[in-house]
C-alpha cells in the first residue's frame, strides 16, 4: 500500500471510480428510502380511512341488531300475551 509523505493512502484512478460508484449507489438508496417512506405514509392514511369505515359499519350493524332485538322482543311479548289470555274459552 502506497502512502504519501503525510502517511495517507495514495488513491489511484480505480479507487476514485469505486468511491464514485459507491456514492451513486448511496444516492439511489437514499432516494428509494424516501420513496418508501412516502409510500408508508400513504398506506398509513389508507389504513386509518379503512378503520373509520369499519367503525361506521360496526356502528350501523349494532344499531340494526338492537332494532331487530327490540322488534323480536315485542313479537315475543305479544305471543306470550295471547297464550296467557286466550280469546276463546277452552271449554
Amino acid at each position: 500500500m502506497l502512502r504519501n509523505t503525510y502517511g495517507r493512502k495514495v488513491l489511484f484512478a480505480g479507487d476514485i471510480h469505486s468511491f464514485l460508484v459507491a456514492r451513486q449507489q448511496y444516492a439511489q438508496l437514499v432516494a428509494e428510502h424516501r420513496a418508501l417512506l412516502a409510500e408508508l405514509v400513504d398506506l398509513k392514511a389508507q389504513v386509518s380511512e379503512l378503520r373509520e369505515v369499519l367503525q361506521v359499519v360496526v356502528s350501523v350493524s349494532r344499531q340494526r341488531a338492537e332494532t331487530d332485538v327490540a322488534m323480536l322482543r315485542r313479537q315475543l311479548e305479544t305471543a306470550l300475551a295471547r297464550i296467557e289470555r286466550p280469546s276463546k274459552p277452552l271449554h
